[in-house]
Parts: structure tokens; sequence; C-alpha cells
């Protein structure tokens, strides 16, 4: 079960950062939330509801400068039983803009997982950033 939901965690981001639409699409529950702490920013969100979720995304991309990554670490398994888990990995996020890398951000995501019929889905997610973010995301 750990091993199905660090995968779940790790194609969560990887979806994220190439806009695959159908990989995140069937990794997100239909009735998923984003809740996002910046700091200087207070909370934003809740984001609700996939289609919504994947217009965020979307617009976060649009707007994004160079080739974001969300390098997820130190991915823990917090609680877990047949139907749902609480998952939590440190976020390092950098943009790469072809002549240099930068690290734009750190934090900590929590991811709140449904076991589905097709696999584990994030239901919940929650982003606490170490601080504020220059420029735009590119999402979460």
């Amino acid at each position: 079960m750990i091993t199905e939901l660090q995968h779940a965690v790790a194609n969560y981001a990887h979806a994220l950062d190439e806009l695959n639409v159908p990989a995140l699409e069937a990794i997100l529950t239909q009735d998923t939330t984003w809740t996002f702490t910046v700091p200087g920013q207070g909370v934003l969100g809740p984001v609700a509801g996939r289609t919504t979720v994947l217009d965020f995304v979307r617009d976060g991309h649009a707007a994004q400068t160079g080739r974001v990554r969300h390098h997820l670490g130190n991915v823990v398994v917090r609680t877990a039983d047949a139907n749902s888990a609480q998952v939590q990995a440190y976020l390092t996020q950098t943009r790469n803009t072809g002549g240099n890398v930068q690290v734009i951000s750190t934090g900590v995501y929590t991811f709140g997982l449904r076991r589905s019929d097709s696999g584990w889905r994030i239901a919940e997610l929650t982003l606490a950033l170490d601080n504020a973010l220059p420029g735009s995301v590119g999402g979460p």
C-alpha cells in the first residue's frame, strides 16, 4: 500500500509539471479540494472541484515562465487504512529558464487520498509554502 500511495503522489507531480490533463483527471477525485498557505498572502482557497482545480492549473501554466518542476522528497505515509490515507512530502519547486535554474519555493504538501476502483486518488491537497512566491507559481 505504501508504494501505491507514493506512486500516486509522484504521478501527481509529473502530471502537474507536464500539464497532462488526462493524468491529473485520473489522480484527482471529482470533489477534490486544494488549499495553500503562502507567507504574506495567508490562506488561498480552497479551490474546490476537479474542473475548477484543472482550470487553476491551466491558468498557472499559462502564466509561468521557464520550465517549472515540483520535486517531492521525504514522502511519508502518516495514516492509512483500506479506503483513505494521508501522505506528507517536502516540496522543492524549481524553474529552469534555459540559462539558469532557480529554486522558486519550498514547503510541505499534505495529501488526503481515497481509494477508488481505479486506485488511489487525491481528495484533498494542502500546501504550506515556506516563502512568498516570486512571479507566478505555475500550479501548486
